[in-house]
């Protein structure tokens, strides 16, 4: 599939993806989530590829939202449809093995919170705006907003923000946990890279093990105990753990890349 709305960049293991609808503040169309779906697929695969960030085109709008022109017209089978097709996307975002991390640079609106929230980390710059705003629209949200928020800030503000349309600024998000930092725009992308670098430079076989355990804590058809055992158990017969105890025990910096 040739990419017409992302930008692709890969340096020193971590790719960027960039919306790049700045004109429509990055508005999350059919194409787009398409796009968005197999760049997080082939990103799996490629071996240079270790951690990724998602973010938007320009300094006012990470994603302002779902493209409200598709709505238009269409029935309950297609906007149910169209609706799975975002949940797929956005699912194998949360479920990428590799960490994927939202460098929030402004509108992160409907689809858009939707969108970060799928990602395994946020970091937002302190003019970031988040919101379910959909029942203005007489819509609920449709990408996994009403399950995904409630898992970050809890039933009670979450129930809220979904009914009122509530707009949250960066600060507010990070006091309810949706973020993980909030820095000034020009910091944003050094941050998001200084914080993957750290993550990065761990053992890979242990950081998806990671992603797997929690993930599965919200998996109502798995025992996210049992998957944590599971996953941490793995770890003994990698030979990341071989290299993470001989560099521990050595007093070195472990390579877990090394051939």
């Amino acid at each position: 599939m040739k990419l017409d709305n992302l930008l692709m960049k890969v340096e020193d293991g971590i790719l960027t993806i960039t919306i790049n609808r700045e004109e429509k503040l990055n508005a999350l169309n059919k194409r787009t989530v398409k796009e968005l779906e197999k760049a997080i697929m082939d990103a799996q695969k490629q071996k240079e590829v270790k951690a990724i960030i998602i973010t938007g085109a320009g300094q006012k709008s990470f994603v302002s939202g779902a493209d409200i022109k598709e709505f238009m017209g269409l029935t309950k089978q297609q906007g149910k449809a169209l609706a799975k097709a975002g949940q797929i996307a956005l699912q194998k975002i949360e479920t990428c093995t590799k960490p994927v991390l939202a460098a929030i640079n402004g509108y992160a609106l409907g689809g858009g919170c939707e969108l970060a929230m799928a990602c395994h980390l946020r970091i937002a710059s302190d003019n970031a705006k988040f919101g379910q705003p959909e029942v203005n629209l007489g819509l609920i949200a449709g990408y996994g907003g009403t399950q995904r928020l409630i898992q970050y800030i809890g039933k009670t503000k979450a129930t809220e923000m979904h009914m009122s349309g509530a707009i949250i600024n960066a600060n507010e998000a990070l006091s309810l946990g949706l973020v993980n930092y909030v820095v000034p725009q020009n910091e944003l992308l050094t941050k998001s890279n200084e914080l993957l670098q750290t993550i990065i430079s761990k053992s890979p076989i242990a950081v998806s093990g990671v992603i797997k355990a929690v993930n599965a804590y919200f998996e109502p058809r798995i025992d996210g105990f049992a998957k944590e055992l599971e996953e941490f158990s793995k770890c003994f017969t990698k030979n990341d753990f071989k290299e993470g105890v001989a560099a521990f025990l050595e007093k070195r910096k472990p390579d877990f890349y090394k051939k």
